[in-house]
């Protein structure tokens, strides 16, 4: 017993400095910036081309918010689900052809199952095909900045052609987080409730790193094991950015202990207990999605304790720290001051009518426009999961 305890505690201590010392092999890319200022703080390959697998999902999220934002449509709106949507290979919800979900329960499913079917539905829905969706996508990703992404479709399953970067997903984190600070809540959920099942996050970064808030993990067996990830520490919000790593674990791992040298390096307060940081979604009409200790409505007093939920039957418990406040145990949000969102194109919303100037998409010699191809393997291994 006290060798294993001995095991665990050398595993403990060195992990963070194996971490640090893969960060210059050629097998990864990672940045870390700081989200106010966007300095960057460490880097390894951030211009390198990687596939995105499901990080693709954050840009589907940003045009689904900027959507929402621009009334071009509501949380409440019905999505269809199309033969194509449905045939997405995993990970997805199991809709079906004729199937309809909300424009948020969409959202909710890309957030925490990081759901194939779901992100064909919704880019459908928004850009009348997925490939016209994938336009979109690119699109928006050169008025943000990111010279280096292109999409081909809504999900991150594989295509060969449907590449990004380290430097171009911490771009398009930080719009995220700025251009929707509403919106960006959904991150943080730790599951929802889709047809009677309990869909759970899979972001493990929120109930094991402090001050971590989103947003979003992928997977394909060509691309390895993705992750981007926010977290706050007093009035320091810092993202950062893996790509490639071997495993769930050793990507978590990795995340943590350059996360943890960024804020050491701008003297941000040591960790705690991660902050439920679910604001304007609990109490909304679709507060019932969460666990009920969650809900503002049945709110769970603790003292920074592990909030326990679990499936009907037993077979999914999860945990979340919460900070509870007040006589009630009413959830308190805390969020790092962040600058406005940036003028002029970034803001400007790309639709379906915009694609006419399909073709100018960023002017580079990779047909970041052209129809999206089918990924060379075929592989039904090849899935794009969270």
């Amino acid at each position: 017993m006290r060798r294993l305890a001995l095991l665990v505690l050398v595993t403990l201590v060195m992990a963070p400095f194996a971490a640090q010392a893969q960060v210059g092999s050629e097998r990864y890319s990672s940045l870390v910036i700081d989200a106010e200022s966007g300095r960057v703080l460490s880097a390894a390959n951030p211009d390198a081309e990687r596939y995105p697998a499901s990080l693709t999902k954050m840009m589907t999220l940003y045009l689904a918010f900027e959507a929402l934002r621009d009334r071009r449509v509501t949380a409440a709106q019905l999505v269809p689900v199309s033969a194509h949507a449905a045939s997405q290979a995993p990970s997805k919800l199991g809709l079906v052809p004729g199937m309809r979900l909300s424009v948020e329960q969409a959202i909710l499913a890309l957030v925490t199952k990081s759901a194939n079917d779901a992100a064909a539905a919704l880019g459908e829905t928004l850009g009348g095909s997925e490939e016209g969706f994938a336009q979109m996508m690119t699109l928006r990703a050169r008025a943000l900045g990111m010279t280096h992404t292109t999409f081909r479709n809504a999900s991150g399953l594989p295509d060969a052609e449907q590449v990004t970067t380290a430097r171009d997903l911490a771009i398009l984190a930080r719009h995220l987080i700025q251009d929707f600070p509403d919106q960006y809540r959904y991150f943080s959920v730790p599951g929802f409730v889709f047809h009677g099942r309990m869909i759970p996050n899979h972001d493990h970064m929120l109930t094991t790193y402090g001050g971590a808030d989103g947003i979003k993990t992928g997977y394909t067996e060509a691309a390895g094991h993705n992750l981007v990830t926010s977290a706050v520490r007093g009035n320091i919000r810092l993202i950062g950015v893996v790509l490639g790593a071997a495993s769930n674990g050793e990507r978590d791992i990795h995340m943590a202990a350059l996360l943890d040298q960024g804020f050491a390096e701008l003297g941000a307060p040591p960790a705690g207990f991660a902050v439920a940081r679910l604001g304007g979604f609990v109490g909304t009409a679709h507060a019932a999605t969460l666990p009920a200790g969650l809900r503002a409505h049945n709110p769970t007093p603790t003292r920074l304790a592990a909030l326990h939920w679990r499936q009907r039957h037993g077979r999914l418990v999860r945990q979340a720290a919460i900070h509870a406040t007040g006589g009630h145990g009413s959830l308190h949000t805390t969020h790092a001051a962040l600058p406005p969102p940036h003028a002029g194109a970034a803001n400007k919303p790309v639709t379906r009518a915009g694609l006419i100037h399909a073709h100018a998409c960023g002017g580079h010699a990779k047909p970041a426009c052209k129809p999206a191809t089918a990924h060379a393997s075929g592989k039904a291994t090849a899935i794009a999961s969270g």
